[in-house]
């Protein structure tokens, strides 16, 4: 049986304009797209520098919104 993507997505899709970054997973449009046809390690380096890309959106734009730790 195939095994699951692992996937950052919590289901809120809004992209930012200024960054071109989902507000809910930190990915780009590109990235969202093609994830599944990533290896797991394309997927991995993505996952590794989403932390970093919060820094890079308005923190206004995600009051109240998701928020990871």
């Amino acid at each position: 049986m195939p095994r699951a993507v692992v996937t950052p997505c919590i289901k809120v899709c809004i992209v930012d304009g200024a960054t071109g970054l989902c507000l809910g997973c930190l990915r780009s449009l590109t990235e969202i797209g093609s994830w599944s046809s990533m290896t797991a390690d394309e997927r991995a380096a993505v996952m590794a520098e989403l932390p970093a890309r919060r820094d890079q959106i308005d923190p206004a734009k995600l009051e109240g919104g998701p928020q990871r730790t």
